[in-house]
């Protein structure tokens, strides 16, 4: 019987795994899959403390702050795909001590659910979900739920749960780094059951009873805490408006908690139809015998025509938030080299342009060209009949897109007219910045506000100087030196015998020893990041000169010199092979760096590396693009990141990404491995008003120097992707907004 539950236990380890992979590139049963109201402590669709087998709406991107007796978690969620979500939580666990013997801990643990089956008649939907797979194993647990609507108002859920979910607490081996999968636990141990029932009172608020086999252990086990005098729960959950929700529930009727939750949807944007004005309307030709001159062609003889028209269209398309960089004119065919510097989908952008040269262009010019440009460099080209845009105006996008073709663009052709006066180009801009540091054991939440000047000078198209002066005004960020490490091998100066991680040397310390600077081999070239914060001084974030060029249709380049982010300065160099038409591309970078002074702004420590990758991108169906990034890094270590990032229509962008290197996990310390969730939301999503700006964030557990890449701003991929195929055909909705 044993050696038969170890087999199905390795089965389960094994496939699961497996069948949420595949599950990414199969469609849901049903288009509407079971969809939940209530998001549970754990910040999953479910009763109070149990999950369920519901899903959010496709897309979802919410959280939760749930707070009780026994600890508080905060949970960060998404909707990868309509039947697989997933979910980063980082919490406050009550009654457990670290090394500062403090009476908490603060936990950081990562969920994911794949729902097997929706509902259908008499089938309810089921899910399996792993909880907590790759901490310490704080909340680790698995489960096989599924879940039914007995009403349109009522609902019911039953599983059985291996772990947390059964009442044990799979404590982690002594010297576990933790952050990795522990598939060796999953579906281990005696399982137990959980249930709850979910009734929606009305639009707004739903009350839930559940049976969890949870007994809180760690929570309880040194005494310090008292678990639950039942293993009942109730909860009452109020929704504001389909974002926000309030939840009061009580865990065995005798520890009360609260709870606050949101959910924003890509296809909810607070202002659907934006506020962006309408574009001008496409302008049908004259009949023939009415401009005989236009429809033959010999106004192109006048030297003065093209000039005319270019200056007017510039005007125009200066009106649509579009420069117009250069242009090609014939009797039958115009090309216009556009930059997009106003709509997040360039497909918008370029159905302006099309309206704009219905009505600008004589009438004998049937071919229409809308070259996209980026830093210089043509990135692709939409050719376009002009008979087809005047027909198809008031049809569907869909319409307009089979009738065009999308071309790789010559970097160089000869006929091209730059616009008189474009070069040099100065822009900067003013105002306040919000900086944000999340996941610290001890400070879980530090920020920094201040001013921000952007500035940038383009001297001629491609070639770049820009650069950012901050000052701060105010926050809870101060420079700190690192984490002083247990059997770290310095010697410490007087006092300074103690480690852990409360313990930190302080700045003077740091500066001072350069013995501090590495730990176990490795240099910190990410773990003493907070030197670089709480400067009450100016800063220089970045100051850079960058020149993009492009050799031939599918290579572009880029070599980026100064300093290039606040801990680095140095040179970079990127190339790119991405054809327009390709799902594909192939990229590398090399970077010669070197680590820059805590305070003086244009000064340089001693510590300095080369580094360099090798890149390969694809773009799959639904909006998801995987990159593969293989070289070596900032700590001299060489490895892999693979990144999976989903981008919806309307330009939200979420993704996740993981670095394995050569260096070991005890070198690398606590989370054993890189990894990290990237959030980038459109500002226009939410404004209203069309804006290429972004509000983006990297959400990392640790900040730890394995598997540490240089930030250059300005890397390839995504200047060049915008315009070519993937991108640009999911966004091709917006051609005729």
């Amino acid at each position: 019987m044993r050696a038969h539950s170890m087999l199905t236990r390795r089965l389960l380890a094994s496939t699961v795994p497996v069948a949420l992979l595949l599950g990414l590139g199969t469609s849901p049963a049903r288009t509407d899959p079971l969809i939940g109201n209530v998001l549970n402590s754990y910040g999953l669709p479910g009763g109070v403390e149990t999950p369920t087998a519901e899903m959010l709406p496709d897309g979802t991107l919410g959280g939760t702050l749930s707070y009780n007796e026994l600890g508080r978690r905060h949970n960060v969620v998404f909707q990868l795909h309509p039947r697989i979500t997933t979910a980063l939580r980082y919490s406050r666990v009550e009654g457990m001590t670290d090394h500062n013997e403090l009476d908490h801990i603060w936990d950081r643990s990562f969920d994911i659910r794949f729902q097997v089956l929706d509902e259908a008649g008499w089938r309810p939907a089921v899910a399996v979900g792993l909880q907590d797979f790759m901490g310490t194993g704080v909340y680790s647990g698995e489960y096989i739920v599924a879940s039914k609507s007995i009403t349109p108002r009522l609902r019911a859920s039953l599983g059985i749960g291996w772990g947390r979910l059964a009442g044990e607490y799979r404590r982690p081996d002594a010297g576990d780094q933790g952050g990795k999968p522990n598939v060796d636990e999953w579906f281990s141990g005696s399982p137990k059951p959980f249930g709850s029932i979910a009734w929606q009172v009305n639009d707004k608020l739903s009350l839930v009873a559940e049976y969890s086999s949870d007994e809180y252990v760690p929570e309880t086990r040194r005494g310090t805490e008292e678990a639950p005098g039942s293993q009942f729960n109730l909860g009452a959950y109020y929704t504001f408006n389909p974002q926000y929700q309030l939840g009061l529930y009580t865990l065995g009727g005798d520890t009360f908690g609260a709870q606050f939750s949101f959910a924003l949807n890509p296809r909810n944007a607070p202002f659907p139809s934006g506020l962006e004005k309408a574009p001008a309307p496409v302008r049908p030709r004259p009949a023939p015998a009415a401009d005989p001159e236009g429809w033959s062609g010999a106004w192109s003889a006048d030297p003065t025509a093209q000039p005319a028209i270019q200056a007017a269209l510039a005007d125009a398309l200066a009106d649509e938030g579009q420069i117009l960089e250069s242009m090609a004119l014939s009797s039958n065919r115009a090309e216009l080299r556009i930059r997009n510097t106003r709509y997040i989908q360039q497909s918008e952008a370029i159905g302006r342009t099309a309206r704009l040269m219905t009505r600008a262009l004589p009438p004998s010019v049937e071919t229409l060209v809308i070259t996209s440009n980026a830093e210089g460099m043509a990135t692709s080209s939409v050719v376009l009949k002009r008979s087809d845009v005047e027909r198809l105006e008031n049809t569907e996008a869909g319409r307009i897109a089979a009738a065009s073709t999308l071309v790789d663009a010559e970097p160089r052709p000869s006929d091209l007219v730059t616009t008189p006066g474009l070069f040099p180009r100065f822009r900067w801009n003013l105002g306040p910045y919000l900086e944000l540091g999340l996941f610290d054991p001890q400070d879980p939440l530090r920020y920094e506000v201040g001013a921000q000047l952007k500035a940038s000078y383009e001297i001629m198209p491609g070639l770049i100087l820009s650069g950012t002066l901050r000052q701060r005004a105010f926050g809870s960020m101060e420079q700190r030196g690192p984490g002083i490490p247990c059997g770290s091998g310095n010697t410490p100066p007087p006092g300074m015998d103690r480690c852990g991680r409360g313990e930190h040397y302080t700045p003077e310390e740091y500066v001072s020893n350069p013995a501090y600077e590495s730990f176990k081999g490795v240099p910190r070239v990410r773990s003493d990041t907070r030197m670089y914060t709480g400067n009450d001084s100016p800063t220089i974030p970045e100051l850079t000169l960058a020149w993009y060029a492009q050799p031939t249709e599918q290579v572009y380049t880029r070599v980026t010199v100064g300093l290039l982010e606040r801990a680095y300065g140095g040179v970079s160099g990127e190339v790119l092979w991405k054809p327009a038409n390709s799902p594909l591309a192939f990229g590398a970078e090399i970077n010669r760096v070197k680590k820059r002074d805590f305070d003086d702004v244009f000064g340089f420590r001693d510590y300095e590396v080369t580094t360099g990758h090798l890149s390969a991108y694809y773009e799959f169906a639904n909006g998801f693009t995987a990159q593969l990034d293989v070289g070596k890094y900032l700590a001299g270590d060489k490895g892999a990141t693979i990144t999976l990032t989903r981008e919806f229509a309307n330009g939200w962008r979420v993704g996740a990404f993981a670095t394995k290197t050569d260096m070991s996990e005890d070198q690398f310390g606590e989370g054993s491995f890189d990894k990290g969730i990237t959030v980038s939301l459109p500002i226009s999503w939410a404004a209203g008003t069309p804006t290429r700006d972004r509000a983006s964030s990297t959400l990392r557990s640790l900040s730890r120097d394995g598997g540490a890449r240089v930030n250059v701003d300005g890397r390839l991929y995504d200047k060049v992707r915008d315009a070519q195929s993937v991108k640009l055909y999911q966004g091709w909705g917006r051609f005729w907004r």
